[in-house]
């Protein structure tokens, strides 16, 4: 806005230059023609009349000359009033711009300074969010290295027979008493059960074996087409229904094991799937005495048992039980007694303590009388005081 404004004042001045300039030459030129007018000769008759024109021209051009100097003194004056408004002008626009950069710095400073706030807040959550990312991801890894130990686990019977010992052991030792079980107990014909936990009023244990053929269930969940899943379902059924011969076969001694035992299976989806697509294996199984149970069914066959064991130990302690309540109630009817005898000492201390207020009661309203000079004659009460003379009321 200040430039355009300062050209036009330029224009301005070189405009009034120029006609300074031009007024300048007319005066010269006037000049000229005075000095061969004024020259001295006889004029003639032509001449005169010449010279009256060149007069009158004079005169016209002199009247032109102060018209032009009027015109240049009212274009110097409007040009010195367009200069004051230009300048009143351009400075109300410098100051207007002036302040308008003002507040709009002031409002893009604010504006600037809540982006700010508000960016910072932003990558401040950011931040937080990525941190729990960070987290959840670790939480992964970690969850996805477990896995990939289980699944190495499970693959390795040797490992996977340690991890189904282990979860049955750490079952039985949570819900049973120690004494009650034994871990790799050896029976007579040489063979070694995962556990064994002995049943009170009975010599025969029972027998649970936390061993599983989990490569057919594996085969059997990873089929793809139909024959192939048929083929992995009939390996798996003949797997399950081996392991079960051989627990019978093992484990089933006359009299020193139980004719029931206990299939551990470490996984609950492997459990559900056999109940569910292998109903008629599970029967077989129990048909054959052995019960397959996943760790929730061992956690609620554990506690039926540890049920029995304190209901065996409650009925063993039963006599002593009698005894101590018998003991009890002696004690209970001994302390009546002194209960009984407490309440007489009360009662005796209660009358006695009455009697004491009587007398008190006699005492104070003889003090009484005393303090106000009132006698009598008579006796009083020979429990209090005895016989013997009495003043008579005012002396």
């Amino acid at each position: 806005m200040d430039q355009p404004l300062l050209a036009i004042g330029d224009r301005l001045v070189t405009l009034g230059e120029a006609l300074l300039a031009g007024v300048g030459l007319v005066l010269l030129l006037l000049l000229a023609m005075l000095i061969v007018l004024l020259r001295p000769r006889r004029p003639s008759q032509e001449e005169l009349l010449r010279r009256r024109d060149d007069e009158q021209r004079l005169a016209d051009m002199a009247r032109a000359q102060a018209e032009i100097s009027r015109a240049q003194a009212e274009l110097t004056g409007r040009m010195q009033t367009m200069a004051e408004v230009f300048g009143t002008r351009h400075a109300d626009l410098a100051r207007a711009l002036t302040e308008r950069l003002d507040g709009f710095g002031h409002r893009l400073g604010q504006s600037l300074e809540v982006q700010a706030r508000a960016t910072y807040d932003s990558l401040s959550k950011l931040n937080e969010r990525l941190a729990v990312i960070d987290s959840a991801q670790k939480t992964i890894t970690d969850l996805s290295r477990d896995v990939v130990g289980l699944h190495q686990i499970l693959a390795n019977k040797q490992t996977r027979g340690a991890f189904g010992q282990g979860r049955m052991e750490a079952i039985v030792q949570d819900g049973l008493p120690p004494g009650s079980y034994t871990f790799q107990a050896t029976l007579s014909n040489g063979r070694r059960p995962d556990c064994v936990v002995r049943l009170p009023n009975a010599e025969a244990v029972l027998v649970i074996d936390a061993k599983f053929p989990l490569e057919a269930f594996g085969s059997y969940r990873d089929a793809q087409g139909t024959d192939e899943r048929k083929a992995a379902a009939q390996r798996l059924r003949s797997d399950v229904l081996k392991h079960v011969s051989d627990i019978r076969e093992r484990y089933f001694i006359t009299g020193e094991t139980q004719d029931l035992a206990i299939m551990f299976v470490p996984s609950e989806s492997i459990y559900a799937d056999l109940h569910e697509h292998f109903e008629d294996v599970v029967q077989k199984a129990h048909r054959e005495r052995i019960i397959i149970v996943g760790p929730s069914m061992l956690m609620l066959s554990i506690q039926v048992m540890q049920s029995i064991l304190r209901d065996a130990r409650l009925r063993e302690q039963a006599h002593l039980i009698h005894r101590e309540v018998g003991l009890l109630s002696e004690d209970m009817r001994r302390l009546q007694e002194r209960v009984v005898k407490l309440q007489q000492h009360f009662g005796q201390a209660g009358r006695d303590i009455e009697q004491i207020l009587i007398s008190t009661d006699k005492i104070i309203k003889r003090g009484a009388k005393i303090e106000e000079l009132e006698f009598e004659d008579g006796t009083t009460d020979g429990s209090e005081r005895g016989t013997g003379p009495r003043l008579l009321a005012g002396g």
